[in-house]
């Protein structure tokens, strides 16, 4: 028999249901709440992700256009872009050979007008990358006046210095 008031009022008997509903919410949220975050994380990743391999391809497109694009009338700042986004035993070779090219480009009155036309990460991880890339180039000389085209696919190495991603070694391949 339900207990009554004074005035006749019936007393509710002890309801669990509201702390058993507060516990289901709170069990929710938390569960919701950790997804998210993980799920987040993982965007975060998947960004960092996209975003370096962006700035590696960025780099090797870039080098591989300096490379390929050189002019006999400015190839001291022509040859200063290639060897500003080198390193390692890639950049000595071009430095040693500057010289030589620059009295060859200049007796030949040499232009190379490069274009990238496509560029793949073969490998990458923490601090390297090889890059395969295909770039077409117009080149005119004293032998070529009206210019010839030369398609060049190259496997440039990158290693990331100083947060930038230079060019360690470049070959030719097939």
């Amino acid at each position: 028999m339900a207990a009554r008031w004074p005035h006749g009022m019936k007393l509710k008997p002890k309801l669990r249901r509201p702390r058993t509903l507060t516990a289901a919410l709170l069990a929710a949220t938390t569960v919701s709440t950790a997804l998210t975050i993980y799920l987040s994380l993982g965007l975060l990743d998947q960004h960092e992700t996209d975003r370096r391999r962006q700035d590696i391809l960025s780099a090797a497109r870039q080098s591989a256009l300096n490379f390929t694009s050189l002019d006999y009338r400015h190839y001291d700042r022509d040859s200063a872009n290639v060897l500003a986004g080198a390193t390692g035993d890639f950049k000595k070779q071009f430095a040693a050979q500057t010289r030589q090219l620059t009295q060859l480009v200049a007796t030949n009155k040499s232009v190379s007008e490069g274009q990238v036309l496509e560029a793949g990460i073969a490998r990458s991880d923490g601090d390297s990358a090889r890059v395969l890339v295909v770039a077409d180039s117009k080149v005119t000389n004293t032998a070529v006046p009206k210019g010839e085209a030369r398609t060049y696919r190259l496997q440039l190495d990158l290693v990331h210095r100083d947060g930038r991603w230079l060019t360690s070694d470049v070959e030719f391949v097939g």
